[in-house]
């Protein structure tokens, strides 16, 4: 975080100040702010975030020991450090992001870009901060910091020598993008898809739709939103765009494309096409697993664009990455079992795109192996979609199809529906019944898909099966 007094923290999060001896008001902090003790270091601010598990109230000792120097609380604690009170925790860490990344855009070259979508936020994110970092200092989320608290916590991380801050914005409920959005008003916001993941918790796809649109609807005017030609609802949020003083680029398959892929082909060690920009035909060979990486790759060459990166060098810098990010297609076992660790998160989409990887790179004479946990959050139409994973998985050929989870029996049982009734398909209550039976079952040559939402915990699955067959 850029260097403020305790005083300006707290009047950016509209709490009450108790100063420890021997700070006072003047005091500056600059290190990192988290809701993680573990995060810690000198300088660094703590924020108490009660959970749903624990509170974090119960951590401030331990982040004091690690060298906080303030600690943002709901209530004020018996603990030797300065305390700023607030009615709400979360909410501070917002406004306080706010607060600092407007300082450091009004003080120099920072430029905000906000990424969204049903699928592949986390993969562009990564793709587009590999570009980035070497045009200039760049910030970029861990992992997945998309909700109410990573997002903020990674905007705290600008420095007055930041220039690029990439957020990648996600959606627990309608609202929540506008509200991210919010604290950073992008310069340019990307919208990846609309599909079924979260639609559970929206009321369906058009209302996701809506709620990526909130993305759209918080670039600054005269900023740019770069949108999926492909994808019809997508591609409606230009109306949005025109309304505000917002300009369009566009990316995707379709000709229309400014940053469009032809001649796409998906083998075992990666995906090639080309990239065609303007008059530039540029060859691209991502090492990331799936076709589907390939929208990815073209939204971040897009936004690359227009921020003034020659899509050459993105084109380049792409080519370095190895994989999008851990537990998202991550390749790993050894060419004898090859298993491929896709259950960070899933959705229809994500779930079918994954099936369909598997089977493009799967030779003749090696079996198509799926693991299957349950998709999340996807409301009254889960079942069906359920369902519909499980016709693919048998209309694509695999040889097993292994389902895990209560949550996922309907996948299973429409698996069988289809033709898979004589052993293709088999069911398992538990991650750990199902690992000895594939460290049983599986054989030379295989090609293994592990595939979930991040709750049922496959990932941990791939990992043992990674480990086992290396």
């Amino acid at each position: 975080m850029i260097r403020m007094t305790l005083a300006e923290v707290t009047h950016a999060v509209g709490g009450t100040l108790h100063v420890h001896t021997p700070d006072t008001p003047e005091t500056t902090v600059s290190g990192v702010v988290d809701t993680d003790s573990r995060e810690m270091g000198p300088g660094s601010v703590f924020v108490a975030k009660p959970g749903e598990t624990t509170d974090g109230h119960l951590f401030v000792d331990a982040a004091v020991e690690a060298g906080a120097a303030l600690a943002i609380v709901e209530r004020r604690l018996d603990a030797p450090v300065s305390q700023i009170v607030v009615p709400d925790a979360v909410a501070a860490l917002s406004d306080l992001a706010r607060v600092v990344v407007a300082r450091v855009r009004a003080g120099g070259e920072l430029q905000v870009i906000g990424i969204t979508g049903s699928n592949g936020k986390t993969t562009t994110k990564n793709l587009l901060a590999r570009i980035l970092q070497d045009e200039g200092p760049t910030v970029a989320p861990r992992a997945s910091f998309n909700n109410e608290v990573g997002a903020p916590v990674t905007m705290l991380r600008v420095s007055d020598h930041t220039r690029y801050l990439v957020s990648e914005l996600g959606a627990s409920r309608p609202g929540r993008i506008a509200e991210l959005a919010g604290l950073i008003t992008p310069d340019i916001g990307a919208v990846l898809m609309v599909g079924l993941a979260h639609a559970g918790g929206f009321g369906g796809v058009e209302a996701t739709q809506k709620a990526k649109t909130e993305l759209v609807e918080a670039v600054r005017p005269g900023g740019v939103a770069v949108l999926n030609a492909d994808d019809p609802r997508v591609a409606a949020m230009a109306a949005v765009a025109d309304t505000r003083g917002v300009s369009v680029r566009w990316f995707g398959r379709a000709t229309n494309a400014d940053v469009r892929a032809e001649d796409v082909e998906v083998t075992a060690s990666g995906t090639t096409c080309t990239v065609v920009v303007g008059e530039q035909r540029l060859p691209l060979r991502l090492r990331v697993l799936g076709e589907h990486h390939v929208m990815n790759a073209l939204a971040a060459i897009t936004v690359a664009q227009v921020l003034g990166v020659d899509p050459a060098a993105s084109v380049a810098r792409l080519e370095t990455v190895e994989i999008a990010e851990r537990w998202r297609m991550q390749p790993m076992g050894s060419d004898r079992v090859r298993i491929i660790n896709d259950a960070y998160n899933a959705s229809p989409d994500s779930m079918s795109a994954a099936l369909r990887t598997l089977a493009q790179i799967t030779e003749p004479g090696q079996r198509k192996v799926a693991v299957l946990g349950a998709m999340s959050e996807l409301g009254e139409q889960a079942g069906e979609e359920h369902d519909r994973v499980g016709l693919q998985a048998v209309r694509l050929r695999y040889e097993r199809i292994v389902v895990i989870g209560t949550a996922a029996r309907r996948l299973y049982l429409a698996a069988i529906s289809e033709g898979s009734w004589d052993g293709e398909a088999v069911f398992f209550e538990t991650a750990d019944e199902a690992f000895e039976y594939l460290r049983a079952e599986l054989r030379d040559g295989d090609r293994v898909l592990v595939k979930s939402s991040n709750s049922a915990g496959l990932r941990f699955l791939g990992d043992r099966l990674g480990e086992s067959f290396s």
